[in-house]
């Protein structure tokens, strides 16, 4: 088999020279000349669109019908020897083109095309162009309106069961990519002596077979008492929650509990908002599919080669959930590093304003002077005397039971988790105390997105979301794309040829030139 002998250059570009005549003759006639420039803009953006799909397409004739050298031979050893030239379509942000070429036969197996190797063509007929539109878009909206707007703005057509099928493909190396990252060492080491890890969950509504099995039993068992909305107290059991992950390093930021108690209310002696260090290297992710430890092990993971010396100070900080402590504490011994657990202070003082209820009216300046001192006291580091205080004024002044409640609901929280409350020493240390990373990611990449109205979530659709939403807030998705269509080239054409090894195509010859560089 003999590489292909092309026309002069010319005659191959033939059809792109013609449009571009035809764009430069129109733009001189007096249809253009009497136009304005919006619409200008729209006439050329069409045509010119038109004009990059026929660039294509004339290169990729070229570069047809991808005879090669040597032998094709698949990865059982099976040698296809019989060349059919066969078509195929490809669906590209400029619009449809077609791809001749070979297809090596040998009999019972499949075909293989090295050409679609050489140009790692998807299996499927959209473009990787058209895959990452349709990536970027679904991550910012609905699956419909992602494959409206990619269908609007490019040349591409893709419907929306199309578009939910190529963003879960599109998601589907993200673990081998942050686990590549680590075996490589790709992860940077930010300057910031203190690395946090941080932990949330939050809700997503789910399809019913998608629900956990007890959730999805609670459901099925569920009987609300009427047909259209939910009573007082019903909740419909139709979330499964996702957990929610951060990593980062940041600078040590020394204060004082008056710094605190005056960015909360009262004045502070600092005139304007105190220059706060800002969290580096932040990677956050969310997950439907993995278990909450597993969560909890991936962001560790992270964190042990951001800190592969371990000279930084561990902080991790959370709003208190004991399964979520619990398994932080776990992780952390089993790995035998020191990690100070930090309780996010603005869950505490939501405690407190409900258990300042029980003695004071609400919306009060005694309520609010209350709350001020056990604040005040709890940021001294004296979160046990604040419970007993107030323990002991409930029981002096008799409340009723329901405020009673309140007050033992505030003093059981502080007292279980007094450990995790020792403000005064965590911000002599520099360590946050609130859990702002953790909470807007649970807003990004959750919140915002999963939860719209009548929405209800396949489980691999949610994910999918979820995993490209995290790639982008962590500035990794550019990368990630890059080892996305790597990876495609290995799974669609490496895997497919013995040892891996991929026969060079060969590459045209120019009628009057050399043959054309390249493999």
């Amino acid at each position: 088999m003999v590489a292909q002998v092309l026309p002069p250059e010319r005659a191959v570009y033939h059809p792109s020279d013609s449009l571009f005549s035809e764009m430069k003759t129109y733009l001189d006639s007096l249809e253009a000349l009497r136009m304005d420039h919006s619409d200008l803009e729209r006439e050329l953006n069409l045509r010119g669109n038109a004009l990059i799909r026929q660039l294509l397409q004339d290169h990729l004739t070229v570069r047809s019908p991808g005879a090669i050298q040597g032998e094709a031979v698949d990865h059982e050893g099976t040698v296809h020897k019989q060349a059919r030239p066969q078509t195929r379509q490809l669906e590209t942000i400029f619009g449809t083109v077609t791809v001749d070429r070979y297809g090596y036969a040998a009999p019972g197996t499949d075909s293989l095309h090295p050409l679609d190797a050489a140009l790692n063509l998807p299996e499927d007929s959209f473009s990787f162009g058209v895959r990452r539109r349709v990536a970027e878009e679904a991550a910012k909206g609905s699956f419909e309106e992602a494959a409206e707007t990619v269908s609007r703005t490019t040349g591409a057509h893709v419907a929306k069961r199309q578009a939910e099928e190529l963003t879960v493909r599109s998601a589907q190396d993200f673990e081998a990519f942050y686990a590549l990252r680590r075996e490589t060492a790709l992860v940077k080491d930010p300057a910031g002596s203190i690395l946090v890890v941080s932990f949330d969950r939050k809700g997503v509504v789910m399809r019913k077979e998608d629900l956990r099995e007890p959730t999805r039993k609670a459901a099925e068992a569920s009987q609300h008492k009427l047909q259209t909305r939910l009573s007082s107290g019903e909740k419909r059991k139709a979330k499964r929650m996702a957990t929610v992950g951060a990593v980062y390093t940041v600078a040590p930021h020394p204060r004082k509990p008056e710094d605190i108690i005056g960015v909360l209310g009262e004045p502070s002696p600092k005139k304007g908002k105190p220059d706060r260090p800002k969290p580096e290297g932040k990677r956050v992710m969310a997950s439907l599919m993995w278990s909450p430890e597993e969560v909890v092990k991936e962001i560790f993971e992270d964190a042990v080669h951001r800190d592969p010396k371990g000279t930084k100070d561990w902080v991790a900080l959370v709003d208190g959930d004991p399964t979520l402590m619990r398994l932080i504490k776990k992780e952390a011994g089993q790995r035998k590093i020191l990690v100070r657990t930090v309780i996010d202070f603005v869950h505490v003082t939501e405690y407190v304003w409900r258990a300042g209820t029980a003695f004071h009216q609400p919306g009060t300046k005694e309520l609010e002077a209350w709350v001020h001192d056990r604040l005040r006291d709890i940021l001294s580091g004296h979160a046990s005397q604040v419970a007993a205080g107030m323990r002991r004024s409930a029981t002096i002044r008799e409340l009723p039971a329901e405020d009673r409640k309140v007050i033992d609901d505030c003093a059981r929280y502080l007292l279980n988790r007094k450990l995790s409350l020792g403000y005064k020493w965590f911000l002599e240390k520099g360590y946050h105390i609130a859990t702002g990373v953790i909470e807007g990611a649970c807003r990004h990449l959750v919140k915002d997105r999963m939860d719209r109205t009548g929405a209800r979530w396949s489980l691999t659709g949610a994910e999918a979301i979820l995993r490209l939403r995290a790639l982008i807030s962590s500035g990794d998705f550019d990368e990630y794309w890059e080892f996305h269509e790597a990876q495609e080239k290995q799974r669609n054409h490496v895997a497919r040829y013995r040892d891996g090894v991929i026969p060079d195509v060969l590459l045209p010859i120019r009628k009057g030139g050399p043959r054309i560089s390249g493999s």
